[in-house]
């Protein structure tokens, strides 16, 4: 059977992370879907600031917006919400056959407002209605402000994926703000039913630094290298089964509601001497994502080797963190720079795509 479609009868789902118009156009995302049960597509500043800096079927259209009296902001969102409208028409018998459960294409908000609490409720709203998808996410950061932004949308019923997660308190605070979004929802008499989210934890750029940490100390920590953001992933998955198939959900899943699934991201593997498979063989499991850049996605297809493996060795992800923290590595203070990291990242991304776009 083919790889991508094994992982599927295990309950997890791969998700492609990349979006362009070269990718639509030339029919690669349709065989993605239709050949390999690809079930979903993230997108970010960066992705669509390659897109257009190096797609031929942007050209036409740029040049066009740039002699209309609209915003640098405007003519971005104007090139790639049809990209993301496409995505979702071809995403959308999955997201009907799976009854809301995949077939999502995620748009991010402005990293602009990821300290903006309103401006990002306002600026969801708008996109959402905009693409006028049933299987759009919004992607809103986990900062501070986002996350309050979060449990706002979840009570207005827009599906969010929950961007930029680095640590386990962060992946906590958000799935406690769903579930209070989702409690509001339901007091206020809506369905809880059609709203869907994700948190996505990002896996490699924990390991990036932790390991910069242990390469500094002694022989015993430097065995540590290379397994923390699986480790991290385990220990996620388990306080997401203690919450969502606990006491503390019951009530909203009989009404209906889904889990927060957790979406693992940034799983290409930037070590050359890891697995190109690290973030994707030990971390298969039900009720999971997986999205995965096109290099890992090949890898994936040719020598990936499918078996349940999300749950395994929860102790040894223990011991792995008390290691950790018995070397004075604070994974919580990581996660924070971390997140300021990427969100800066997804900046000057986002400042290139305006600057191409006035």
């Amino acid at each position: 059977m083919n790889r991508l479609l094994e992982v599927r009868t295990l309950g997890q789902q791969i998700w492609l992370d990349n979006l362009s118009r070269s990718l639509i156009r030339d029919g690669h995302l349709a065989r993605f879907v239709q050949d390999n049960g690809v079930a979903g597509v993230t997108t970010n500043p960066a992705i669509f600031q390659k897109a257009i800096a190096g797609g031929r079927y942007y050209e036409d259209d740029l040049a066009r917006l740039k002699v209309e009296p609209i915003t640098a902001e405007a003519r971005y969102e104007q090139l790639v919400i049809p990209d993301v409208q496409a995505a979702c028409d071809l995403l959308h018998a999955t997201w009907s056959d799976t009854q809301g459960e995949a077939g999502y294409v995620s748009l991010e908000v402005s990293p602009t407002l990821a300290h903006d609490e309103d401006g990002t409720v306002a600026a969801a709203h708008r996109l959402h209605a905009t693409v006028a998808r049933d299987n759009v996410l919004i992607k809103v950061p986990a900062t501070p402000a986002g996350v309050r932004a979060i449990e706002r949308l979840i009570a207005d019923g827009i599906s969010v994926n929950v961007t930029l997660l680095f640590s386990l308190a962060q992946t906590d605070a958000v799935a406690a703000a769903y579930v209070r979004g989702l409690s509001a929802r339901a007091a206020a008499g809506k369905p809880v039913t059609g709203v869907f989210s994700v948190a996505s934890l990002f896996l490699s750029r924990v390991d990036t630094l932790v390991d910069s940490r242990l390469d500094e100390m002694d022989d015993g920590a430097r065995e540590l290298r290379g397994g923390t953001a699986v480790a991290m992933a385990r220990l996620a998955y388990q306080a997401y089964r203690n919450r969502f198939h606990g006491e503390e959900f019951a009530a909203l899943r009989a009404q209906g509601a889904r889990p927060q699934y957790l979406l693992w991201a940034s799983t290409g593997t930037k070590n050359p001497a890891y697995s190109d498979l690290l973030y994707v063989e030990p971390l298969i499991g039900p009720e999971t994502v997986n999205t995965v850049p096109d290099a890992t996605l090949t890898a994936l297809l040719d020598h990936g080797r499918i078996h349940a493996t999300l749950e395994s060795n929860v102790v040894g992800a223990q011991a792995h963190f008390s290691g950790l923290a018995q070397r004075g590595i604070d994974l919580g203070a990581a996660g924070e720079q971390l997140q300021a990291a990427g969100l800066s990242q997804f900046e000057a991304a986002f400042a290139e795509l305006l600057a191409a776009t006035a």
